[in-house]
């Protein structure tokens, strides 16, 4: 199978299925390279399309690692290993977000997609130095950001804050007042998320650890996740790695949707 066929294949079933059989499973888990991440994303960025011009909402793909935090003092603890991830989202109705007007949530019966773990997808928008992605909050801003389509199919940069599907600021689960829980399976509090088991990913409502509104992106780069780690962990991200590779970074095209390489 080729290349496009393969992408064709992906997209094909992350619209009927979700990406829901172990067959897709086992394809994106066979893709243990930049190259194979790429054509991952690029078929997901296709299906993202293609249902923000069937269903005339906004909808996106959000990229981020899962919370791995077994400590609610700590909610990033793991997170330089933890597994990133791909999730369809789309925007809701304020009403339904909890007077949020650039709310969006995971899309019902689209399961997140784990990315090949030889890879990280980095957001640089905001990477200037030595100074940033020093933490783990820094990191956890670096690798959670959304690309959003507008209705038309066209690629837009849309302010974007990410909620459970019940639009719950900051749930609870421990607390008695039902108001305050959410029950999502995707996005939910840290807490929820360690106490509770219910969640994989922090939503947008923890600006102190990097998680809170901001504008979707338009571009986007692959890195080799080992090369960023060992980065990483000698406090030298920017200069002994990323400035290195900061060139190299994939553009999607406004009207296609096609990913493109820097020139």
């Amino acid at each position: 199978m080729t290349l496009i066929e393969t992408t064709l294949v992906v997209a094909t079933m992350a619209l009927l299925v979700g990406l829901a059989l172990p067959a897709v499973r086992a394809l994106v888990n066979s893709f243990e390279s930049q190259g194979g991440t790429r054509s991952v994303i690029q078929a997901a960025l296709n299906s993202a399309r293609t249902m923000a011009v069937s269903r005339q909402r906004y909808v996106g793909v959000r990229f981020q690692k899962s919370c791995v935090s077994d400590d609610p003092t700590d909610p990033l603890k793991g997170l330089l290993n933890a597994p990133q991830y791909l999730i369809f989202i789309t925007h809701d109705d304020f009403r339904d977000m909890g007077g949020v007007g650039n709310g969006f949530r995971a899309i019902e019966g689209l399961e997140p997609i784990k990315l090949p773990d030889t890879t990280n997808v980095l957001d640089l928008t905001r990477i200037a130095g030595n100074t940033k992605v020093m933490d783990a909050v820094e990191l956890n801003n670096a690798t959670a950001f959304s690309i959003v389509f507008s209705p038309s199919g066209k690629l837009i940069v849309h302010d974007v804050r990410v909620r459970n599907r019940h639009g719950v600021n900051q749930p609870d689960n421990a607390v008695t007042d039902t108001a305050k829980h959410s029950m999502d399976e995707v996005f939910n509090s840290d807490r929820n998320i360690i106490l509770h088991k219910r969640g994989l990913f922090i939503q947008d409502d923890y600006g102190s650890l990097g998680l809170s509104e901001e504008p979707s992106r338009t571009s986007f780069i692959i890195c080799d996740r080992n090369l960023l780690r060992r980065a990483y962990e000698n406090k030298m991200t920017w200069t002994s790695y990323l400035s290195g590779i900061s060139t190299q970074g994939l553009y999607v095209n406004s009207y296609t949707g096609d990913l493109m390489a820097a020139k």
